[in-house]
């Protein structure tokens, strides 16, 4: 997948993020060097045309904070640590409301993050091993909520790292 609709945050969230991954980097965990974020699409690619469309449904909607509250995992074969959001009808209308703008507008969109299948989620860190998923868990243990101002919403080229910003808030 090349491209992902992503939300970022504002100072603090990412700051209170970055420390997460600083600690697991001292319990000898790799963590991501990207911006932290929740991705709410995912496709091969995200056109101009689709921008455009998004980005007009966006400056109509409302964009909730959204509370980072549960440390899991996800299946599958890469082990990946994370902070689940909480998911509401504010940010499931929010959701859908994308995902309908998107609709026959983007390439090869990714099942993982329709409605109904989608689990937001901040990446702290990916591609574990059992050992290092465990040791990851151990380091962020209790973990404490995160109230996440979104204040950007951006499409990211997956593998350069460059971004769109499509909303600022």
């Amino acid at each position: 997948m090349a491209d992902a609709l992503v939300c970022h945050f504002d100072d603090e969230t990412e700051s209170r993020l970055r420390e997460l991954r600083k600690r697991l980097g001292e319990a000898g965990i790799d963590v991501p060097g990207e911006r932290p974020g929740v991705t709410m699409a995912r496709a091969g690619s995200i056109p101009a045309a689709a921008r455009t469309a998004l980005r007009g449904e966006l400056e109509l909607l409302s964009i909730p904070d959204l509370w980072l509250h549960t440390l899991g995992t996800l299946p599958g074969d890469e082990r990946m640590l994370l902070l689940g959001a909480v998911v509401d009808t504010e940010l499931l209308a929010v959701h859908s409301a994308v995902h309908d703008a998107l609709a026959g507008k983007v390439k090869n969109p990714s099942a993982y993050y329709f409605p109904g299948a989608w689990i937001p989620y901040c990446a702290l860190a990916r591609g574990l091993d059992a050992d290092q998923l465990a040791r990851a868990f151990t380091a962020l243990l209790p973990p404490e909520p995160v109230r996440a101002a979104v204040r950007e919403i951006s499409v990211v080229d997956t593998r350069t790292g460059d971004s769109e910003p499509l909303l600022a808030i």
